[in-house]
């Protein structure tokens, strides 16, 4: 179930996947993303709201919750696709090695509990 998320943590979550690419590890698409939860490797997980089917992106959430793994919603595929570098969409990135983004994420971390309250 996707929750709402302000402009500006969207933009904090795109930055924080950039700067994870560049100077970090950052799992891209559902099957690298659901390895990295399963794992207990990923610090944050971002999922695309524009999946279509749901049913591709749906475990995450679940998955995320079992293993307490935060994860967090942005609006478009396309959008991610670039944060992570690459010119295609992708529904889901795993940040598995937070680099610089360390304190971002650290922050959004916060921001997205109480988003979900």
């Amino acid at each position: 179930m996707a929750f709402e998320v302000p402009k500006e943590v969207v933009e904090k979550v795109y930055e924080a996947v950039e700067m994870a690419t560049n100077t970090g590890k950052v799992r891209k698409g559902v099957n690298e993303t659901t390895k990295a939860v399963e794992r207990e490797q990923a610090k944050l997980v971002v999922i695309a709201s524009d999946v279509s089917p749901a049913e591709i992106t749906m475990h995450l959430p679940i998955l995320c919750d079992e293993k307490n793994i935060v994860y967090v919603y942005v609006p478009t595929r396309k959008e991610l696709g670039e944060a992570v570098g690459i010119s295609v969409g992708t529904s889901a990135v795993a940040i598995t090695e937070p680099g610089n983004a360390k304190d971002i994420i650290e922050d959004l971390k916060k921001k997205i509990a109480e988003l979900k309250k």
